[in-house]
């Protein structure tokens, strides 16, 4: 676990297509990038996406960067923890981003067929949907599964180790952190793997940085782990980062 800080250094950075690691995956992120414009020029005959990946591996950053990027009023976001009305179509949306589909209940399941049916029905709008396995694989109704596996399918393919600690030196560089090499190693070879875990490390590490009044070097981090009253994410066993190599 890590030290609670009580420092509060506000929010980081939004997730924008900018900050997203493409990696493998060039060609989903620059369909994403550009589809808000490209539906404002005119008819788009791929309008319905599905990306699914592993836990961490970078889902909802591209929903997210999806609506940060668009017009304000353009997109919209929702996932399991949105009300059924976040779900419901208007004609002045013009990108639907809906996260992990795996996760939606019965009501919100019905709610994404409908909408599927009604972007479908309106060629200026565009939707996006994410979830952990392919189409065929889904632990939803069938109907809805189907109409995923329609549209574009992509599958995230995960960073390999060393997009991840590029992903965490140009973080660091967004938050001011003049990050050491050989710290985005040891977190790669000592802690999870996945990215949400290691930016969380990350956040908790410049603020300890702060509050010491030291670089963020490898040394800090291990006197950040050695710190007592921890109560962050734990590292796993050196066993567990080997069974599970990403997250």
């Amino acid at each position: 676990m890590l030290r609670q800080l009580t420092l509060d250094l506000g929010t980081p950075p939004p997730s924008t297509f900018d900050n997203f690691f493409a990696g493998a995956n060039a060609e989903l992120v620059t369909r994403l990038r550009e589809l808000d414009s490209a539906l404002a020029a005119g008819p788009v005959a791929d309008r319905t996406f599905y990306i699914w990946g592993e836990a961490g591996s970078g889902r909802t950053h591209l929903l997210q960067a999806l609506v940060h990027e668009a017009p304000r009023g353009h997109a919209r976001f929702a996932g399991p923890q949105s009300s059924l009305a976040a779900f419901s179509f208007d004609p002045r949306v013009a990108l639907y981003a809906i996260d992990d589909c795996d996760g939606l209940s019965a009501a919100q399941q019905v709610a994404v067929f409908n909408l599927f049916n009604e972007v479908r029905a309106h060629p200026t709008s565009a939707l996006v949907a994410t979830g952990n396995a392919p189409p065929i694989g889904m632990t939803v109704r069938e109907d809805l599964r189907t109409r995923l596996g329609w549209g574009l399918v992509f599958h995230l393919a995960p960073l390999p180790d060393e997009g991840k600690a590029a992903v965490l030196k140009h973080a660091a560089r967004e938050r001011g952190i003049m990050l050491a090499d050989d710290v985005p190693a040891y977190l790669l070879t000592h802690f999870r793997r996945d990215m949400p875990s290691l930016m969380a490390l990350l956040d908790a590490l410049d603020r300890f940085s702060l509050e010491q009044k030291r670089a963020v070097t490898l040394p800090l981090l291990r006197t950040m782990l050695a710190s007592p009253g921890q109560d962050g994410p734990a590292a796993p066993s050196p066993a567990s980062s080997k069974i599970d190599p990403h997250g």
